[in-house]
């Protein structure tokens, strides 16, 4: 016998089977890591009425997370590079877990705080371990279909939080229910990381999986090779999340104090904005590949998002509708809100399928690491702020159902900064316009077949 006859036969690829049903466990697990972030956001003013928290320290429990999310990114994936994903799914969805159970247990906002801190380290590198898992499983085109799937599923549970309000009705007679009811399905979310833990493990010797990609990391040494093109991107990509999440995050107690809605109403409205994503962020996605014209749409959303904001605060509200989520409930809603978020809801679909490809585009291959992990670092700085602004904004003009005009100095704040979103969207746009482009007006899905994916590395590891 021959050395080469010695050699073991190499293994044989997964069964399709197999992989998606590792997407589906892996998929489960960040469904209650953004059910868990989301939480919070139905029991704001729980935690006004029954701890008499004010505003502000509402924003600090938000910007903690952001600020854990921080240290983390900076540390970079040092331990899913060393001890696998599975371990790190498992890991860090635990360490979720006593972070939401640290939330709930305790009326102490310090304790709170810390539990949001905890939330924080174990959430954001859950997050870059699931698409670290992916990239073993899938490969190419089917990548992208799996990342897509996995986000979906993932904003489902942002969505669940809202929907909690009509399913979970019941336990909002107290802060804490809810709280309970998050740390619970965290927990499920664990059960489903320690099942795709089981089938990694026994797929290892029997199938051959593709290597992990490696984690993104910041190379400060690599910040001046990048562009205006690029830096006008992560200006636009700051102000747009430090928008988008924070108002999410107080939307349901906004409807409820400023517009007199029912909390269950306020939950379903709210909802629509990771729904429309699910929907809408691969249509749009498709439409520019076809088409081209990158900076150009990150144009118009910037101006269409530029009046929503100030509409909800001073046009008439309207006639009430019914909004009517199939499975999940009913409720009467302003007619004029309910185009508000439709609105703001395509936005949030458009934006980041544009802007997050575009990075492929302007960044050199090489580099492309380094560049998602500064634009993610420079969001988590812009989203850690933005909360606590809100928070004494809405302590220093009083706002609440005595006084909705105190809310108003929070639209304006977001009306500014979408206004500087609009601005470096519009510089983007002259650049890709003149001599120096990118191919982000020109580029279409035609031309990515001769040149190849750019986006093949858009998965980027962040909450989007």
């Amino acid at each position: 016998m021959t050395q080469a006859d010695a050699r073991p036969a190499p293994l044989p690829p997964p069964p399709p089977l197999y992989r998606w049903v590792v997407l589906i466990f892996i998929s489960l697990a960040m469904f209650g890591n953004y059910y868990v972030y989301d939480s919070l956001g139905p029991v704001i003013d729980l935690l006004r009425e029954q701890l008499d928290f004010s505003y502000s320290q509402v924003g600090q429990l938000v910007s903690i997370y952001n600020i854990a999310a921080l240290i983390v990114l900076l540390a970079g994936g040092v331990m899913i590079d060393r001890f696998g994903t599975k371990v790190a799914i498992t890991f860090f969805g635990v360490v979720c877990v006593i972070g939401a159970a640290m939330i709930a247990a305790t009326p102490h906002f310090e304790m709170m705080l810390a539990g949001r801190f905890v939330l924080g380290l174990g959430a954001e590198p859950m997050i870059v371990a699931a698409i670290t898992a992916l990239a073993k499983w899938f490969k190419g085109k089917e990548l992208s279909f799996a990342f897509g799937i996995n986000l979906s599923i993932s904003r489902l549970g942002s969505a669940s939080a809202d929907w909690s309000t009509s399913f979970a009705a019941p336990l909002y007679v107290n802060w804490q229910d809810p709280l309970w009811l998050a740390t619970a399905i965290c927990g499920l979310a664990v059960t489903a990381a320690i099942l795709y833990w089981i089938m990694e493990q026994r797929a290892e010797s029997r199938y051959a999986l593709g290597p992990a990609e490696e984690t993104e990391r910041l190379s400060f040494k690599e910040l001046y090779a990048f562009g205006r093109s690029y830096w006008y991107v992560v200006a636009l990509c700051v102000v747009f999340y430090s928008t988008i999440f924070p108002f999410r995050t107080f939307a349901i107690d906004y409807f409820q104090q400023a517009h007199g809605m029912t909390r269950d109403a306020a939950g379903l409205l709210s909802s629509l904005l990771p729904m429309a994503a699910i929907i809408a962020t691969p249509i749009f996605g498709l439409m520019v590949d076809r088409v081209g014209k990158r900076s150009m749409f990150m144009v118009v959303g910037s101006l269409v998002m530029l009046p929503l904001f100030l509409a909800v605060t001073y046009l008439p509200p309207g006639p009430e509708v019914r909004l009517v989520i199939p499975f999940i409930g009913s409720g009467q809603v302003p007619l004029t809100l309910l185009i508000v978020i439709t609105l703001l809801g395509g936005v949030f679909s458009l934006i980041p399928a544009v802007m997050w490809p575009s990075v492929a585009y302007i960044v050199d291959e090489r580099r492309l690491g380094s560049a998602y992990a500064l634009m993610t670092l420079c969001q988590q700085l812009g989203w850690a702020i933005v909360p606590v602004v809100i928070g004494w904004l809405n302590d220093w003009f009083a706002a609440s159902p005595e006084n909705p005009d105190g809310y108003a100095a929070g639209m304006w704040f977001y009306s500014s900064l979408v206004a500087i979103g609009l601005f470096f969207a519009w510089l983007l746009y002259r650049v890709e316009r003149g001599p120096n482009a990118h191919g982000l007006e020109t580029i279409t899905a035609h031309a990515d077949s001769a040149r190849g994916d750019p986006e093949k590395d858009d998965h980027t590891q962040t909450r989007i």
